[in-house]
């Protein structure tokens, strides 16, 4: 794949200081890692919660609502800032990242999450409903839940992977 000469032109200046500056691309790496420990943990430790959820136990089912909700603005949050390290690294070697597959399928699999994020957000605020107590969309949660956690390892397993064939 060609990189368009226009958009090598608009980033050259920021891929010369990136490769020249073990400073940014320590800050950038950084910033790219944080987020998915700070995120991907919460994300990861409260989809663990959810598979260990006793549906038949009310209580516990407004406590685990409660606590989804509460940090769901972390987790977004966090995605944020790793889109932009992301962007920040993509734009520093663009011809390595836009002709690597490990790149798109990472895409694909980041796409896959925020999709998934949004059926979780979805059928949470159908559990919080009249309709809640249902014990099927309780399952529902579940496999929302297994599917996050694949997402965020796979995620994390595709850039091992581009950080050591880029």
């Amino acid at each position: 794949m060609t990189t368009p000469d226009v958009l090598v032109r608009l980033v050259q200046p920021w891929s010369d200081f990136y490769g020249h500056s073990k400073t940014a691309s320590t800050i950038v790496t950084f910033l790219h890692i944080a987020p998915i420990v700070v995120g991907g943990g919460i994300a990861i430790a409260l989809d663990r919660a959810s598979l260990r959820l006793d549906v038949d136990d009310a209580p516990a089912r407004q406590r685990h609502l409660t606590e989804l909700g509460s940090v769901h603005p972390i987790v977004l949050w966090s995605l944020v800032v790793l889109l932009l390290s992301g962007l920040a690294m993509l734009a520093a070697d663009l011809d390595t990242f836009l002709g690597s597959w490990v790149f798109w399928l990472k895409m694909v699999l980041i796409v896959a999450l925020l999709a998934n994020g949004a059926r979780m957000t979805r059928l949470e605020r159908a559990l919080a409903g009249p309709a809640g107590a249902a014990a099927d969309q309780w399952r529902r949660l579940r496999g929302i839940a297994i599917t996050s956690l694949v997402l965020w390892l796979t995620i994390t397993l595709a850039g091992v992977i581009l950080t050591s064939v880029a």
